[in-house]
């Protein structure tokens, strides 16, 4: 089946086949390169993520692709659309802000400043199709702390976040997508 291929493998010989998995490792680094300056761009650990659920529809669907940003210095608004992380949950959950709390933090007596001007924001969630907020999503919290924000909706490409369920829920295509991907890169003359 792959006779012909492996042929053509042995007659490339060592320094053309170490050639191109060295372009290949380029460009899973270069990869990872992109995916970390737009985290550092963002200011968000995942700049992109894909819509499980069907708990914000009609606004997203399953397979959505959202694009995220999180600036430290913008306050979240209730009606924003966020993606937040709970610890100890693998799956980042898309809701929108159905309340927020500014909490101004207060400095000791002695001080001279009684407030400070910064203060902590609490947002309590929701699915635009779910019946209720998220406090039982919360895992024993009462509020969301921006330390849970991934970040906020800024866009989104509808459907193309497939391919990624599809890798999920299919184990074997991803590593067959993977190895095909691999061989390419080995057997290609360029």
């Amino acid at each position: 089946m792959f006779g012909e291929e492996l042929k053509q493998f042995q007659r490339l010989g060592f320094r053309h086949v170490l050639l191109q998995v060295l372009n290949f490792a380029s460009v899973i680094a270069s990869g990872l390169m992109i995916w970390k300056g737009l985290g550092l761009i963002t200011n968000s650990e995942s700049p992109i993520v894909v819509v499980l659920s069907g708990s914000m529809e009609p606004a997203f669907y399953r397979g959505d692709l959202l694009f995220l940003t999180n600036p430290a210095s913008e306050k979240y608004k209730t009606g924003d659309i966020t993606v937040y992380k709970i610890p100890g949950a693998d799956i980042p959950i898309v809701h929108r802000v159905l309340e927020t709390h500014d909490v101004v933090k207060k400095k000791s007596k002695r001080s001279k400043t009684a407030l400070t001007g910064t203060g902590e924001q609490l947002l309590l969630t929701k699915g635009d199709n779910n019946e209720v907020d998220d406090i039982e999503l919360y895992q024993g919290l009462d509020w969301l702390e921006r330390k849970h924000i991934v970040g906020k909706v800024r866009g989104f490409l509808p459907y193309v976040g497939y391919v990624t369920i599809a890798m999920n829920d299919f184990p074997q295509l991803k590593y067959a997508l993977l190895g095909g991907l691999g061989l390419l890169a080995l057997v290609q003359r360029e």
